[in-house]
């Protein structure tokens, strides 16, 4: 059986296609502070190591946008920001660099504020999601339909929709979720029927395994069928990287997606990297596929960030200088010549397969750790602040503050 998807625009987020004859992608959202560079950065590489291809972050204050000015930087997907209420803060997340804007049309109401976002996301070559939501329907809407009915979560999408034509902003994807699953897949329905936008599928809300496994796959399964869709989340009660796998498991056993054995993953580079991060990542992907390995492996431009924010990772390689620091969930096992980076990582990666994960550990340098601890010390007094972060702060910062809530 063949599935025949819609027709639909393309858009891109970041470097993911979304729409048109582009893969269908997953996403998943975040559940730490962002202001906490350093933990939603893992969380994301956790989310890419489990099958995310896309990633969004909630940007629900100042500290938050910039949070983001130095995690979009440094992530391994395209970060999408989630706006509620303050329409400056969409502003902020354009300046941090987002690759997308989600908007929520229950509670940024005002139409000019709307359209200044739409502007400004059109002068950065950004999507928006129009993200409607059962929960949080405009009220007007909720008193003409008398409920969150399908035909009210259509109505709230094109009117936003409308919005942002009127503005000239055509780069646009939406969604229509409900926690009820029979509502939900009728308000796609209604939707696919009227609009040629990308869709993103979900069902909101809809709580922790298994029950929410059982409504996501009810919900969007049929309307993957269909060929309705273009992306996917599953909104669990749960550790998000579960969504992300539930996610890309749903889209292989569809057939909509192919199945992997190696999962490599690799930072963007940066100012900190002390190794060409594309060319070692690829020198990497092809000794490892050429073994065949089912194994998540990181590679990472430099040793002050990359062995925590991988940690998720089966096994990876951070550069130093003149050095790679090889490690293992997170934590570091063995330091190798440069030139001996790729040729170690694969040479792990089969004890790791051979042996597992415990055994690996066991099996460290002792020294190993130390050293890599030294040297991410001397990187950082040497770099400072290689990326800007300050600056990117204080830049996303000054747009941030000021007027502009939409809360009623």
């Amino acid at each position: 059986m063949s599935i025949t998807r819609r027709p639909t625009r393309t858009i891109m987020v970041g470097d993911v296609p979304v729409g048109g004859d582009a893969p269908i992608s997953v996403q998943s959202m975040t559940t730490t502070k962002t202001a906490d560079v350093d933990a939603t950065l893992a969380q994301v590489y956790a989310l890419k190591g489990g099958g995310a291809d896309i990633v969004r972050i909630t940007c629900n204050d100042v500290e938050a946008a910039q949070g983001l000015a130095e995690i979009v930087p440094r992530a391994p997907v395209p970060i999408i920001a989630d706006i509620h209420f303050q329409y400056r803060l969409a502003l902020a997340a354009l300046e941090a660099g987002v690759a997308g804007l989600r908007l929520n049309p229950g509670n940024i109401r005002k139409p000019e504020h709307i359209k200044t976002v739409a502007r400004a996301a059109a002068d950065a070559g950004v999507p928006i999601r129009v993200g409607v939501n059962a929960g949080s329907l405009d009220k007007d809407l909720l008193a003409r339909y008398g409920a969150p009915v399908p035909e009210a979560l259509v109505a709230s999408g094109l009117a936003e929709i409308h919005l942002l034509e009127e503005a000239g902003f055509e780069d646009i994807k939406i969604s229509v979720k409900h926690s009820h699953v029979p509502s939900m897949v009728e308000a796609y329905r209604l939707l696919a029927e009227r609009i040629d936008y990308p869709l993103h599928l979900g069902v909101t809300e809809a709580g922790p395994p298994p029950g929410g496994l059982i409504k996501s796959v009810a919900g969007i399964s049929t309307l993957l069928l269909e060929g309705i869709g273009d992306t996917i989340r599953f909104s669990l009660t749960a550790d998000p990287v579960e969504e992300a796998k539930a996610g890309r498991k749903l889209l292989e056993y569809l057939g909509l997606r192919e199945r992997k054995g190696l999962d490599l993953i690799a930072c963007p580079s940066c100012g900190r990297a002390e190794v060409d991060v594309i060319e070692v990542a690829a020198k990497a992907g092809a000794a490892l596929e050429a073994e065949n390995l089912p194994v998540q492996v990181a590679v990472m431009g430099c040793v002050v960030n990359g062995p925590g924010e991988a940690r998720e990772a089966d096994l990876g390689i951070a550069a130093g200088r003149g050095r790679g620091h090889l490690f293992v969930k997170g934590q570091v096992v063995r330091v190798v010549a440069e030139e001996d980076m790729v040729e170690a990582l694969v040479d792990e990666a089969r004890r790791l397969v051979a042996e597992g994960v415990e055994a690996r550990l066991a099996a460290a340098d002792v020294t190993a750790a130390d050293l890599a601890e030294a040297q991410r010390i001397e990187l950082l007094g040497v770099q400072g602040d290689a990326n800007r972060a300050a600056d990117r702060r204080a830049a996303v910062a000054e747009i941030a503050v000021g007027e502009g809530s939409d809360r009623a």
